[in-house]
This record gives structure tokens, sequence and C-alpha cells, in this order.
């Protein structure tokens, strides 16, 4: 007969159970805890890299934000995390990257150049592309009429009160500022587009 609190037969010592458990417990979690970890900062990575895009899009737009190279960040974002693909399977190259980057400069130096060089061109002076960006701030309140028409009047204004010239020379001035300004904001909304387009491709 069995002695009273002695476990049967064949039966796993108690202490021996309890280690058992707490040792499948304490690795389940730590694993499950690693994998949500993980999924976090995918998930983290990819809303930062296609905020980047979106913002740089309203960049090429809106004054005071540089575009493309905010939207490059959030390509270069991609490559340095190393876990977006194509749908190839392929990741983000060095290639592309530099490409880009160097396509993001030069439209930099263009965008530095073309206003003034469109303004000018109309014989207007520096005043009405200054009066054209102020305007721009301006006519954010009523986008993107707004925007249009406070680009010409700030150009218009500028150049008739502060450098002096007559309406019909300022409106030639005003127009040239703007097209400087439209031309500007094309290229790099463009650019941007393209970038914000291999940063959803390479978000599979």
């Amino acid at each position: 007969a069995r002695r009273p609190g002695r476990p049967p037969p064949f039966a796993p010592h108690p202490e021996r159970s309890r280690g058992i458990l707490m040792s499948n417990l304490s690795r389940r979690p730590s694993g499950t805890k690693e994998f949500i970890s993980d999924h976090k900062m995918e998930t983290f990575i990819i809303v930062l890299a296609v905020a980047a895009g979106i913002i740089g899009i309203l960049g090429s737009v809106l004054p005071g934000l540089a575009g493309p190279p905010i939207s490059w960040l959030g390509l270069l974002i991609l490559y340095l995390w190393g876990s977006g693909t194509n749908g190839s399977g392929e990741p983000v190259s060095l290639t592309l990257l530099l490409v880009l980057l160097g396509i993001v400069v030069v439209v930099g130096i263009v965008n530095y150049l073309v206003p003034g060089y469109f303004t000018k061109m109309t014989g207007g002076s520096k005043y009405a592309g200054w009066g054209a960006v102020i305007g721009l701030f301006v006519g954010l309140v009523y986008p993107p009429v707004g925007m249009i028409a406070g680009s010409l009047i700030g150009a218009f204004v500028a150049e008739f009160f502060f450098a002096k010239k007559g309406a019909a020379d300022s409106v030639k001035a005003a127009l040239g500022a703007f097209f400087g300004f439209l031309f500007s904001t094309g290229i790099n909304l463009i650019l941007s587009g393209v970038i914000f387009y291999y940063i959803i491709v390479y978000l599979k």
C-alpha cells in the first residue's frame, strides 16, 4: 500500500514539473515580446517613410518646406531600415538612392535660379520675387485660388511701390515672378511624386 503523502508511481516530481512549467513560461513571452516589438518598429518605419513622402509633396506646393529633400528622406529611411522590398523582393538599392539624391540637388539649384531668371526676363526686380512669396503666404488662407492671386498681387504691389515701376511694368514683373513660381513648383511636385512612388513600391 502507498503511504499517505507520497506521490503515485511514475508521477512527475512536483518540483521538477514546476521548474519545467516556469521555464516554458519564461521563454514564450520573451519571443512574443520580441515579435511584437519588431512588428511595431516596422510599422513605425513605414508610417514615417510614407509621412515624409506626403509632406514632401505638400512642401512642393506650400512655401517654407523643402519638398523633394523631405520625400528623399522617406526613401532613405526604408534603405537604412533594410526591410523595404519591391514586387521582386529586391530592397532599395544604393544606386537608386544616390541617383535620386543627385536629381534632388540639381532641382534645388534650379529652384534657386529659375524664379529670379523669369522675373528679370520680364523686367522685374528682387522686390517682385519677395512680393510673390509674401503674397503666397497670405493666400494660404484660401488655397489654391488665394495662393495664385496672392502671389500675383504681392509681386505687383512690391514692384509698384518699392521698385517705383509703372503699372504696366509691375504687371509684367508680377507675371514673370508668378511663372517662375509655377515652374519651380511643377518640377518639385513631379520629383516628389516620383520619389513617393518608389516609397510605395518598396513597402511591399
